[in-house]
């Protein structure tokens, strides 16, 4: 039996196939249209799914969606009419997507798959539950969600058992955490709705001066619920997210997008508010384990991908453990849309958990083989032993290399298969991956992989960290002098992931390989892109980006490039030029 759960037409569209309760294809439509946070109907997402399995449209036993439109419209329209007349600007331009596309689900499914048959429509911030409970296996969780906005809510608790979720409280619209996140994301000059991240990267630049100043946008409860006075945003009603009152309080004007020098303000701003979110996340989910008994939490929604939060919560809300699924934002609820319709609808048992994060499209050796030659390329083809020991030697003489394996990372974090690696104990590595191959801000810090029987030893966690989700200070001993500077960050901290050799045995045993040459158990891991542009998916993608930035190798399959041996990129695709799918 076949469920095709789907998210998307708000942001980072993605699909999820289930056969028989078990995910076996999972992408986000970005890495196929590479545009990023592509928020459109996921139709080369949805092929790329089907066609893995072998399978047509009419093999879908259901289509399950990941909220319910006309509720989410209802929403807009009250909006709209609570702050009319200066909601027109924003009734007008949003309006007509919701006519065209939003509402009709089915048609897109029709015209496009020919697809004909039941859709089943989940409330948002169920599926996020969802998404995180039965991909955590255990029997038994609370539950904390936490984004921008659903149908209604913005934030939600309740308890998973077996086959079942219930939510048991919820915040409303428009007190939202995730969108005050954002409305500072556009008060500091970064994109909203994309660029969350860098704000959580710049946050430990700063002191946290201005706590009071943004405790009189949002009032907070002692069991972490809150209130937004929303006489300082427009995001309700307009074309921004905050309105000239907000600036006023703040002391500046909003920074122009992307544009000049940060200066300490707007560091001081960024860690001022990481220090409320942390706060109001630790007072959640103190609560939510209060009022359930249950000390495991799950959490889900776009402010779990907060790992610094995240962090705090581990060390400070009383919980046992925590787990949070890969694809925590919008894209996961495509995978809890469809766990929920199979366990809560169709009362059907669990016998799965998330294992590994790696449910994306993956291409063999042949088709990677036919692609270099498209391009010309030179490479050498190794055996699994000398790609490890080549790896790790070019790792350890201070060279970039790009790591690209096996099937696809699951969400917004590159895992070991489509990565770029350095030496984490290289001081200057930072800066020369910042400034010459992912070409972003310098104050982005990188993340480490770490094997997880030695993440205790180099950093203050005592648990494993697949998915780069949790945050936690590099170990005293590491960390004063830093043994690892190139992913220390400025605060000493680190966002974490361990590897194991059930996840993924060759990352795994590269790891292992560097640990046995250097004695440093510990890589850099970004992922395999350039700034603005999704994570590489074909191997078209890998070769370009590796062309196209100061990489010194690829490993890509079984077959090792170097820089200085490739002839000048041809400027036409190897795609269009010879025919590769």
């Amino acid at each position: 039996m076949y469920i095709l759960g789907l998210s998307c037409f708000y942001h980072d569209s993605a699909v999820c196939l289930l056969r028989d309760g078990v995910p076996v294809a999972a992408a986000s439509e970005e890495r196929f249209t590479r545009k990023k946070h592509d928020s459109s109907f996921p139709i080369q997402a949805i092929r790329w799914a089907l066609a893995h399995e072998g399978i047509e449209p009419h093999h879908v036993d259901a289509v399950a969606f990941y909220d319910k439109p006309l509720v989410k419209f209802e929403r807009l329209l009250t909006a709209h009419v609570g702050t009319w007349p200066r909601s027109f600007p924003q009734f007008t331009r949003g309006m007509p997507s919701w006519f065209a596309s939003k509402l009709r689900l089915d048609k897109h499914l029709k015209r496009e798959l020919g697809y004909t048959g039941p859709i089943l429509y989940g409330h948002h911030h169920l599926s996020h539950a969802a998404s995180s409970f039965y991909a955590s296996g255990w029997p038994e969780a609370a539950i904390l969600t936490v984004d921008g906005v659903g149908e209604w809510a913005t934030a939600t608790w309740g308890v998973g058992r077996d086959r079942r979720i219930e939510l048991k409280g919820e915040i409303p619209f428009p007190h939202s955490l995730g969108l005050l996140y954002s409305a500072f994301t556009g008060y500091l000059g970064f994109k909203v709705n994309s660029a969350e991240y860098k704000v959580m990267g710049l946050a430990p630049y700063g002191e946290p001066v201005y706590v009071d100043r943004i405790k009189k946008l949002i009032r907070v409860h002692d069991d972490g619920s809150f209130h937004l006075d929303m006489r300082y945003f427009a995001f309700d009603h307009g074309l921004r997210m905050v309105n000239r009152r907000f600036e006023k309080l703040m002391g500046r004007p909003t920074r122009a997008f992307e544009s000049g020098e940060l200066e300490q303000f707007h560091k001081d701003v960024a860690r001022s508010l990481q220090e409320v979110v942390n706060e109001i996340m630790v007072k959640l989910a103190r609560h939510v384990v209060e009022q359930t008994g249950i000390p495991r939490l799950c959490l889900a929604g776009g402010v779990a991908l907060n790992c610094v939060a995240n962090g705090h919560i581990l060390r400070e809300a009383g919980v046992e453990d925590i787990f949070i699924q890969p694809a925590a934002g919008d894209a996961g609820g495509a995978m809890g849309a469809a766990l929920w319709a199979w366990h809560d609808l169709l009362d059907k048992p669990r016998a799965w958990r998330l294992e590994d994060a790696y449910l994306g499209p993956g291409y063999d050796e042949a088709r990677i083989e036919a692609t270099l030659h498209a391009y010309g390329a030179v490479y050498r083809r190794l055996d699994r032993q000398e790609l490890l020991d080549s790896v790790a030697d070019l790792v350890d003489r201070a060279h970039v290399v790009g790591w690209y394996q096996g099937r696809l990372e699951w969400g917004p974090r590159a895992l070991g298969h489509r990565s770029i690696l350095g030496d984490a104990r290289h001081p200057e590595m930072r800066d020369i991956i910042n400034r010459k191959i992912k070409m972003r801000e310098g104050f982005r810090p990188f993340a480490p992989t770490v094997l997880e029987e030695q993440v205790s030893r180099y950093f203050e966690l005592d648990r494993p960290s697949p998915y780069m989700l949790l945050v936690a200070p590099v170990a005293a001993e590491h960390r004063d002098p830093p043994s690892l500077p190139a992913i220390t960050h400025v605060d000493g901290s680190a966002r974490i992931q361990t590897i194991n050799r059930q996840q993924d045995a060759l990352y795994y045993d590269l790891v292992d390989t560097f640990r046995e040459k250097t004695g440093t158990p510990v890589l850099i891991n970004t992922s395999m892109n350039v700034r603005g542009e999704p994570i590489v998916n074909t191997p078209e993608d890998a070769y370009r980006c590796f062309m196209r930035t100061h990489m010194d190798a690829l490993a890509i399959g079984p077959f090792l490039l170097m820089k200085e041996d490739q002839p000048e990129l041809r400027l036409r695709s190897a795609a269009e030029e010879f025919g590769l799918d």
